[in-house]
């Protein structure tokens, strides 16, 4: 049985992007058949800031940015032991902005 998910819960979300030049934490890389872009899968690292009424989940990024995402997708999981630690500084800063937001600053 999955964990139910409550505001302020560390969270990794699986996030599919294409560019031209993929970041050194791209996974999954495959070029396009031309060569000219990839598409890749990168690990997001933010908090949820509060559970909506409609099942999905309000999520804040570090630099501030909210996501909502559906609480089943297949992306979303909580962060392990392993992310925690080290991560913690990205999972920090969402928090810190969560708390901003809710504040009102």
């Amino acid at each position: 049985m999955a964990r139910e998910w409550e505001p302020g819960d560390w969270v990794v979300y699986k996030k599919s992007k294409r560019s031209s030049s993929p970041g050194p934490r791209a996974k999954r890389v495959v070029g396009s058949h031309k060569g000219e872009s990839y598409t890749y899968v990168v690990d997001k690292f933010w908090v949820v800031e509060s559970v909506l009424p409609d099942g999905q989940l309000l999520l804040r990024t570090a630099k501030g940015k909210a996501n909502v995402v559906v609480a089943t997708d297949w992306n979303l999981r909580h962060a392990s032991l392993l992310q925690r630690i080290l991560w913690r500084s990205r999972f920090q800063a969402a928090q810190a902005r969560c708390k901003e937001v809710l504040l009102g600053e």
